[in-house]
């Protein structure tokens, strides 16, 4: 550009290449260049890609984590103002929608002004990609008592038997903090007939109910944090991802029916001394894994005053203890069923295992997968740990697969890692 142009270049660009960089864009920001000139208020109408979220109306530095409840109801009806103002000014049929995603509060009317727009939009446009994130306004589980799942749960079925348009074209749920009734959640699978993805946290039908889930087109199934004893993946024919963390009983917690295309599986509990540990030979019996992640959260008792913690911690009273460390799931001989289980096995990661159990399970899984091309342990010990024998045999194998070696030491000076790999 000369000395003393003003010439406009980006507005002189086409308007599919203005799309894509506004597309680029959160929607807060997009909508702002409205003001530039009339074409880009027009270029608005036009996005393919509409992430509408509560995050992107708070002051800045706020988190959604510790919103107050002034600022939680104006974030939300922000958001509602959003999403009814960039909908309404699209012509119908003209632009295919690639995703339209909305993140909002239960709270008040806002999810039905939500709903009735996104329905709306949904049967005269065309949307490839729905996702509602429908949130409580609170991410601690333990200041979350049993009434105010119920209601949060009763507040979700309002909302979602008033939408009953847009929730049949979703995608995409994430839900979390609802305690639902016996049959929600599957009228919610019912209903929500082009769904490839479902997150559930802190999710259930009462403690220690049995969750069944049958979808003919989920592909993505994750289950964090529900007081769940059962899981039952009855009828799943796309189902390639599943994620499992956190369960409350070991008796036969997970059941997989016909899931032929399953490839990934990550599954972490809390190991427990009262229960006993299961064969992941059964627990996987009809999948053909490409990818296993296992996570241990063990249980920790200090000897001297019987503290007992779930999960690792920095906490001073627990750093002086001496600990206990569990594991929920039994390394096995490589037997014929195993074998037929971890034929297709190439990436694992192995995340806390107890100290005691790592040259096991690094022999188990060698043992059982012989295609496997990286290996990720990462071993949580206490003060008396005596590793040599482990690297020396990771060494000799580093010619064969990639190994991932991190322990992780606690003791009372705090805590200190070794980092080891497969490329030296």
């Amino acid at each position: 550009m000369q000395k003393g142009s003003r010439d406009d270049r980006l507005s002189a660009l086409p308007d599919d290449i203005l799309v894509n960089i506004l597309d680029r864009l959160n929607v807060p920001e997009a909508a702002r260049t409205s003001i530039l000139a009339r074409r880009w208020g027009q270029l608005c109408a036009k996005l393919s890609r509409l992430i509408i979220s509560v995050q992107d109306f708070l002051p800045e530095g706020v988190l959604h984590t510790n919103v107050s409840v002034e600022e939680l109801v104006r974030t939300n009806a922000a958001v509602v103002q959003a999403t009814e103002s960039i909908l309404a000014r699209r012509n119908p049929g003209e632009h295919t929608i690639r995703l339209l995603s909305t993140t909002f509060y239960l709270r008040d009317d806002a999810p039905l002004s939500i709903g009735r727009a996104v329905g709306h939009v949904m049967a005269t446009h065309l949307v490839e990609v729905a996702k509602f994130t429908v949130r409580t306004g609170k991410d601690d589980i333990a200041e979350i008592d049993d009434d105010e799942l119920i209601t949060c749960a009763r507040k979700f079925m309002v909302f979602f038997d008033a939408c009953s348009n847009a929730f049949g074209g979703l995608t995409s749920l994430d839900l979390e903090n609802l305690r639902f009734g016996e049959s929600d959640i599957s009228s919610i699978l019912v209903s929500c007939k082009q769904l490839k993805h479902l997150h559930l946290y802190n999710c259930d039908c009462g403690e220690h109910s049995t969750l069944q889930v049958d979808h003919a087109h989920l592909s993505e199934l994750c289950i964090v944090q529900c007081l769940l004893s059962h899981v039952k993946l009855s009828w799943l024919p796309q189902l390639t991802q599943l994620v499992f963390d956190g369960w409350i009983d070991y008796d036969d917690p997970l059941f997989i029916g016909h899931v032929p295309l399953l490839k990934a599986v990550s599954l972490t509990n809390v190991a427990l001394s009262s229960n006993k540990m299961f064969k992941l030979s059964e627990f996987l019996s009809s999948t053909s894994v490409q990818n296993l992640k296992l996570g241990f959260k063990s249980e920790k008792v200090c000897q001297d005053c019987r503290f007992v913690s779930r999960g690792f911690t920095s906490s001073p009273l627990i750093s002086s203890c001496v600990f206990s460390l569990q594991i929920w799931v039994q390394p096995e001989c490589p037997t014929q069923s195993l074998a037929s289980v971890f034929r297709q096995l190439r990436f694992v990661n192995l995340v806390n295992i107890p100290e005691g159990y790592d040259l096991t399970w690094t022999m188990f899984i060698l043992e059982a997968a012989p295609l496997l091309k990286d290996l990720y342990i990462t071993v949580c010990a206490y003060l008396n740990i005596s590793f040599c024998n482990m690297v020396l045999m990771l060494v000799q194998m580093s010619a064969l697969l990639k190994i991932y070696f991190h322990l992780c030491c606690f003791c009372h000076a705090g805590m200190g890692s070794c980092v080891f790999n497969g490329d030296g």
